[in-house]
């Protein structure tokens, strides 16, 4: 007997007709299963995984369509073939309409319900296919995700909770680097528009003669190049969210017809006459402080309340330093595996020298710490070594030098105190030189040339 390729089950109250069916299947190398009433049959489909159900529509009592009714409960995934008598058809019909795959009238030929069987389970298994992708994606995006167990992201988490409940506008600030775009796809996948689009744009990644086409469309012929029509993102969006990131960068023409599209709930692709309506949810993002920013009068105060409805913000790394272990791991496993590399671990040392970083890159910025230090490594365990020169050079700076018996090297001892000072204003500063040598309470040619003379780097290229 060939090995079994799928479940059957054969449900039919004549025994003849069940016969023939378990018999001609078990040749074709299925597990078959026979039932002789709809009742029988549903207590197959609880307690057994059946791939597919052929029933007789005409039995006493129930039908084959209460059996596919039922079925949709209890083995949804299960294909169902129908036979009927000839000249039934409408009955086939509505089987059909109820979700069954195909239908046979009797007497049906062999070779017909065989195809009709292969196609029935090519499909069903196409359909498992696509799920276990389904599935990988979502993995894929969870390993994407937002982590940390301190207070203040125990309270980003709540906070995200109640939002994707609504459907109103959410405005995620946050530095660079903190994970707003993953703030935005948490929102979109914990809500009730988690199976339409996610659609993310940076607003200032794109030049503004093409953002407007970006994110309205455009039809043929509207500007040269446009040699075709195209859907914007708002379209793209449809019944979604749409996620505008670093949105502090529109022009102000741009403000103004994303304010129309907020308050009308419609779009006009460029070149085009006619209006069309959507459906999307807005959540932007912005590492700038858009109060100020409306102040200044260069964002629209009324687009900013159109944005602004609920209110979310981003903690930095360096106010949530607890989570800086669990983030570490989670990037050495992710690196590991892609790199090929076998790094499980960081030392102890290197978290202590870690805790005392700024880090104003933030999570990205310790993303990319732990991609280097994984891709460098010759060990199981990332050492201090491993750590870009900027991290370790404000750790130095905390660290007096004592004089041995053998003396000390003061000129020496000064610089490397000099230049450690000079990095960590620069990291606190977030590599503006201006601000750094403010910090420093020093003037900007003094701080300058106090770079050049010890040789020091911008840490956010060395990072």
């Amino acid at each position: 007997m060939a090995e079994p390729k799928a479940r059957i089950l054969v449900v039919d109250d004549e025994q003849s007709m069940r016969e023939f069916l378990e018999i001609f299947l078990r040749r074709e190398g299925y597990d078959v299963q026979t039932a002789s009433d709809v009742d029988t049959a549903i207590v197959y489909l609880e307690s057994d995984e059946i791939d597919l159900v052929i029933t007789d529509m005409q039995m006493p009592e129930k039908t084959g369509l209460d059996l596919i009714l039922a079925a949709h409960e209890v083995a949804p995934e299960a294909a169902v073939i129908v036979v009927t008598a000839f000249g039934s058809t409408d009955s086939a019909i509505s089987a059909m309409k109820e979700g069954a795959y195909d239908y046979l009238t009797k007497p049906f030929k062999v070779d017909e319900l065989k195809i009709v069987i292969e196609k029935a389970l090519e499909k069903k298994l196409l359909a498992n296919e696509n799920r276990r992708l389904r599935q990988e994606l979502r993995s894929q995006s969870r390993d994407r995700t937002l982590i940390g167990h301190s207070r203040v992201m125990q309270e980003v988490y709540d906070l995200i909770a109640l939002v994707a409940e609504t459907k109103t506008n959410v405005l995620v600030s946050g530095e660079s680097g903190t994970g707003k775009e993953l703030v935005a796809r948490a929102i979109h996948e914990q809500g009730g528009r988690h199976d339409k689009p996610f659609v993310a744009i940076n607003c200032g990644a794109i030049p503004e003669n093409l953002l407007e086409s970006e994110l309205f469309g455009h039809v043929k012929g509207a500007f040269t190049g446009a040699v075709q029509t195209k859907e914007g993102l708002f379209e793209a969006a449809s019944g979604g969210t749409l996620f505008l990131d670093e949105i502090g960068e529109l022009s102000q023409p741009l403000q103004v017809k994303l304010l129309r599209a907020l308050q009308e709930k419609t779009i006009r692709r460029v070149g085009d006459t006619a209006d069309r309506k959507i459906d999307v949810r807005i959540v932007s993002a912005t590492n700038r402080r858009l109060e100020d920013e409306v102040a200044e009068g260069r964002f629209r105060e009324d687009l900013y309340y159109r944005l602004n409805v609920i209110q979310l913000t981003l903690p930095p790394l360096r106010e949530r330093i607890e989570d800086i272990p669990l983030l570490a791991q989670h990037f050495i496993r992710r690196f590991a595996d892609e790199l090929g590399k076998d790094v499980e671990g960081i030392d102890a040392a290197v978290f202590e020298v870690l805790s005392t970083y700024a880090f104003p890159g933030n999570v990205r910025e310790l993303e990319n710490l732990v991609e280097r230090a994984v891709a460098l490594s010759h060990d199981s365990v990332i050492g201090l070594d491993l750590l870009p020169p900027a991290v370790t050079a404000v750790r130095a700076s905390q660290t007096a030098p004592r004089i041995t018996a053998k003396g000390i090297d003061l000129e020496d001892v000064v610089a490397d105190y000099e230049r450690s000072l000079l990095v960590e204003a620069l990291v606190q500063s977030g590599g503006v030189k201006k601000r750094a040598a403010r910090l420093l309470r020093i003037s900007f040619r003094s701080f300058r040339y106090r770079l050049e003379k010890l040789g020091v780097e911008d840490p956010k290229r060395e990072a």
